[in-house]
């Protein structure tokens, strides 16, 4: 694989060395980014939300660390009904109130724009699957439906390999370091992707969110907790679940998929066989989600 480089060639694509045809133009970057609006939460903190499609059932998106709407919309695409995406705090324009914060704290953003939507179904990716069973724990027949994405963490805390490109993150974010950001951010990428014209606009948006809305420092503490204290007590929760993971994801490892999958008592678990499913396996994701919740 060619190495990666920051700041992207100037004509936006591949930057190769030596003879050879540049690296393959696969994959699609996010969606671009609507406009949102401010709604007040119960418990007093503004988030960010973007609400598209009309008619019922409602279900409403949760992001992982670090990402957002925009890198959430895909997974809602063929997905019926209005769709309610948001920014936990910390991201985008929602508040940052001081902290630190906890799962708790998100479970609160998550069910405030739950209920103020009127969602029945949840669909939760890395933090936002955390925030998800942390919500579950008081009100485990909450949601009809429930989708979990590549979960990372349940009772134990991240290992130390997630710990570290968390921190990494949150530091180059905190530093403004575009160079830094770029090659954290370009992990997220499948390397078939990188230095291709679909990988560079990735980052670029990416790059362009992070630095112009920053990280709160609240969010430093998360990658150190877990949400649940014991996995067991997901056993109360009724309500038909799918729960997807990946086979080599440092940041979401497939154990924690499977035990998530076998503490819900009604779902059913896909593990993918590599990591950057969103690039390689999106037409089947986007499916087998929109499948489970349509149907």
């Amino acid at each position: 694989m060619r190495g990666f480089r920051w700041p992207p060639p100037p004509d936006g694509g591949p930057r190769t060395w030596g003879p050879g045809p540049g690296a393959p133009r696969t994959g699609r970057p996010a969606l671009p980014e609507p406009e949102t609006e401010l709604v007040t939460t119960p418990h007093g903190v503004r988030l960010e939300r973007l609400v598209t499609g009309t008619g019922d059932p409602v279900t409403v998106f949760a992001h992982g660390l670090g990402n957002g709407i925009a890198t959430t919309r895909p997974f809602g695409s063929g997905v019926t009904g209005r769709r309610l995406f948001f920014q936990f705090r910390g991201h985008g324009r929602s508040d940052s109130p001081p902290g630190p914060w906890s799962y708790l704290d998100l479970a609160r953003d998550l069910r405030a724009v739950a209920d103020l939507g009127g969602a029945t179904r949840a669909f939760g990716a890395s933090l936002g699957a955390g925030a998800l069973c942390r919500l579950l724990v008081e009100s485990p027949e909450r949601f009809e439906k429930l989708v979990f994405f590549l979960p990372a963490v349940l009772d134990t805390p991240r290992g130390e390999v997630a710990r570290t490109r968390l921190t990494d993150l949150l530091d180059a974010v905190a530093d403004g370091d575009a160079s830094a950001l770029a090659d954290v951010v370009s992990l997220e990428l499948p390397p078939s992707v990188r230095n291709t014209p679909a990988g560079w606009a990735y980052l670029r948006q990416r790059l362009d969110q992070l630095l112009r809305d920053g990280l709160a420092p609240g969010l430093a503490s998360l990658p150190e907790q877990a949400p649940l204290r014991d996995a067991a007590v997901l056993a109360a929760v009724t309500a038909p679940a799918l729960v997807i993971g990946c086979a080599g994801d440092d940041l979401h490892p497939a154990a924690v998929a499977e035990q998530l999958a076998a503490a819900l008592p009604r779902a059913t678990l896909h593990v993918y066989d590599r990591p950057g499913v969103l690039w390689t396996e999106r037409a089947d994701l986007r499916e087998r989600i929109s499948t489970f919740l349509n149907g």
